[in-house]
């Protein structure tokens, strides 16, 4: 059997299953949303005579960001080129907007939205790996003209990357990423608190591993240590909290979050989800509803496009980090980058470069290692702080 592209869906009824199952089991487990989400959606749709109205509904859960799409047009000629065939950059927005049910507890909504949370998602051209790169919203980087809301244009500022998103949207902070980075954003999606609650709540939880109990107040969220599987506001506070968990930096913050996703990752491709048609269409049709992309991404295919071939990738092979970074010198609530550490992340994704993550206390230097040639030869890629989709939550 084959897919829509013609390649194999996969191994039929127990091809290279163990006499127990253990060695599938395993295999499953490392493998990075095995067949992808989206490609099973495409086959269950099929399968379960839904057929088109199935598709026709998920696709159209994703709005197009045509605005945005039109504004990068705009200045195409200062955008970085992309230097590799194949690989893909998606930066990943995560709107802190107040609007929907129960979202009001997590802040004030003061008419305008800001990006909570931004990742720079690399693909590899062969797709044998994928980088998620976090990118603090405290960092203070040149946030260049853009246009607003009303149709005036906001003069270039050096601030919180976090106010692109709230000045000009996404198109101000692709603008912004490429500016500080020199990466070519190929797509964007954003996902805002309720599409993020729903997915969680679509998969029955996320469990995760507290070394202590959690009493954060301003998060609304009690836990007590040991094994738990958070719902999806539970998850929310999580994932938000600041105070009460870790150091309370925004870097902590950030490490708990790519955690969070690791485990979000097994949970979605595990077979419970994706080879069970009432339980995997809940789980698309809450990420696509809170969906918004560029154009090429906006319907199930644009994004099955984009994923399969992400289908064998070992998820110790999908790896989280932050960016290199330092308290802002001039306010120690504010970020700035760690040079020239961050400038050898930024070149090794541009020239589609191997990546190291390790985990590590906070006294590691990020990107230790030079990546350049030395009397014995090469020296080896840099390593920075992170983990990876395979370290789980909980052992």
């Amino acid at each position: 059997m084959t897919d829509t592209a013609g390649e194999p869906l996969g191994p039929g009824p127990g091809s290279g299953a163990s006499a127990t199952g253990d060695g599938l089991i395993r295999r499953r487990r490392r493998r990075w949303a095995q067949g992808s989400a989206l490609g099973a959606a495409v086959l269950v749709a099929a399968a379960s005579g839904a057929g088109w109205g199935v598709y026709a509904k998920l696709s159209a859960n994703i709005t197009a960001d045509d605005d945005a799409a039109a504004e990068l047009a705009r200045y195409e000629r200062e955008r970085p080129t992309a230097l590799v065939r194949d690989a893909q950059n998606i930066l990943l927005i995560g709107s802190d907007t107040r609007a929907g049910d129960g979202n009001g507890k997590y802040g004030r909504d003061l008419g305008s939205e800001r990006s909570d949370t931004t990742i720079l998602l690399h693909l590899a051209a062969d797709r044998r790996s994928a980088t998620a790169v976090s990118l603090p919203r405290d960092l203070m980087v040149d946030i260049p003209g853009c246009r607003q809301e009303d149709g005036t244009r906001s003069d270039p500022v050096f601030a919180m990357l976090n106010h692109a998103y709230q000045v000009g949207g996404s198109a101000c902070t692709i603008r912004t990423v490429e500016k500080l980075t020199g990466i070519r954003v190929d797509h964007h999606m954003v996902v805002d608190f309720s599409g993020f609650k729903e997915m969680v709540d679509a998969v029955d939880g996320v469990e995760v591993c507290l070394k202590e109990p959690v009493d954060d107040k301003a998060a609304r969220l009690r836990l007590p240590a040991g094994k738990v599987t958070l719902d999806g506001e539970q998850a929310l506070g999580f994932v938000r909290a600041r105070k009460s968990l870790g150091d309370g930096s925004d870097t902590e913050r950030m490490e708990r979050q790519q955690r969070f996703l690791g485990a979000l990752v097994n949970k979605v491709q595990s077979n419970d989800v994706l080879l069970n048609p009432v339980k995997l269409y809940p789980v698309l049709d809450a990420a696509t509803s809170s969906l918004t992309t560029d154009p090429d991404l906006a319907s199930l295919r644009g994004l099955y496009q984009l994923v399969r071939g992400l289908r064998d990738l070992p998820a110790e092979h999908v790896q989280f980090l932050t960016v290199p970074r330092e308290s802002y010198v001039y306010d120690a609530n504010r970020d700035q980058l760690v040079e020239p550490e961050a400038e050898k992340l930024f070149a090794r994704l541009r020239a589609d470069q191997p990546v190291v993550v390790t985990q590590g206390n906070s006294q590691d230097v990020p990107g230790r290692g030079t990546g350049s040639g030395g009397p014995n030869g090469p020296s080896p890629a840099p390593t920075f702080r992170g983990n990876t989709a395979a370290e789980q939550t909980c052992e």
